[in-house]
């Protein structure tokens, strides 16, 4: 596929255009558009309603529920892009694994995977084990029109990490003990873990979703030497499955400044920067032929109008150069975020980069 043709599938052809879809294909753009990581969520009054005492995991399996949490933040912010509302351990529940997220403390896994023996509770996914996620992207295509609704899921490290650990963890000992001390075991999970994201991936991409984000949120946790050998051929296998659609492909860590020439090698069309390096300084890092996105620090938000716009300035003038430029946040929505700074900062964005 040429870069001029539109994808196959379902993909609504009135998003083929637009500036964010442009944006991830290195396309002149009529301004830089904007979406943000957890834009849909605790930020929002709105999503507080309607998720009041409902848990969080049930949530993502309501279709009518998941489509107006993600249709949220698009009416008020206007956004260039959705992000379909879910979690990166759905998959992982859809196929029977015991877990949940816990307020205040994540996912959390009942048995943790720490045998070969316990490779076998990974089973394949289906789009059986997830018919609500296709009767959900369906209603939300048909509600968003012209704008882009971004699929995503957890890369394997990252899902790996939980079910390693049990949970979240600071120094993933448990996880990185059987990545060095059994390296076999290692690439077998994340193997296992691959096909179900990009399984996961494709029943997003068939239902409608104009572009896919793969999390790897603990990335950084990793050297260099440790992420080529061990984690960028199950990302790679990924990224390559879902490659036939046509689809940008988005890939993003955390605190991950010196593997982001690894991570475009793995496969993206898009990388994305946190706020820790200059996007200028990641496109070196990163090489020709890929996008950016990113990468204004979160907390920045807090800080005032004036402050907000210079800093959101700073980000728009590092990417001038850039061959293809997504703005974003270096990471996900602080819950405690004003809306209304978020708003504000899209219609600044949008004003500064119009061209």
């Amino acid at each position: 596929m040429t870069a001029n043709e539109a994808p196959a599938g379902k993909q609504p052809t009135e998003t083929y255009d637009s500036a964010f879809l442009k944006a991830c294909r290195r396309e002149p753009v009529p301004h830089t558009p904007v979406w943000f990581m957890r834009q849909a969520g605790r930020s929002l009054p709105e999503y507080l309603k309607v998720r009041e005492g409902i848990p969080m995991l049930e949530s993502c399996t309501r279709p009518e529920l998941v489509t107006e949490i993600t249709l949220q933040p698009v009416r008020r912010h206007h956004v260039d892009a959705a992000i379909y509302y879910s979690d990166i351990v759905v998959p992982l529940k859809a196929i029977g694994i015991d877990l949940d997220i816990k307020p205040g403390v994540g996912p959390v896994v009942e048995k943790p995977i720490r045998t070969r023996a316990d490779l076998a509770r990974l089973r394949d996914l289906t789009p059986e084990d997830v018919p609500y996620v296709t009767e959900a992207i369906g209603m939300l295509t048909r509600e968003l029109g012209s704008t882009p609704l971004i699929g995503f899921a957890g890369a394997p490290f990252t899902l790996a990490s939980y079910l390693v650990e049990g949970g979240t963890s600071r120094t993933y000992e448990n996880a990185k003990a059987m990545m060095y001390g059994d390296p076999q075991l290692w690439a077998d999970l994340l193997d296992r873990l691959a096909e179900i994201t990009a399984a996961f991936l494709k029943v997003q991409i068939e239902a409608g979703a104009s572009a896919v984000q793969l999390f790897d949120s603990w990335a950084g946790a990793l050297a260099p030497a440790d992420y080529r050998r061990s984690v960028l051929p199950a990302s790679a296998k990924v990224f390559d499955a879902v490659a036939e659609y046509g689809v940008p492909r988005i890939h993003f860590g955390v605190g991950t400044g010196e593997l982001l020439g690894l991570m475009g090698e793995a496969g993206a069309d898009v990388v994305g920067v946190d706020w820790r390096v200059p996007l200028d300084e990641a496109a070196r890092r990163v090489g020709p032929g890929k996008a950016l996105q990113g990468n204004l620090d979160p907390t920045v938000l807090f800080a005032g109008k004036d402050a907000v716009e210079a800093k959101a300035q700073e980000v728009l003038d590092a990417a001038a150069g850039l061959e293809g430029h997504v703005f974003n946040l270096g990471h996900g929505v602080i819950p405690n975020t004003d809306p209304d700074a978020l708003t504000r900062l899209v219609e600044y964005v949008h004003g500064a980069s119009a061209r």
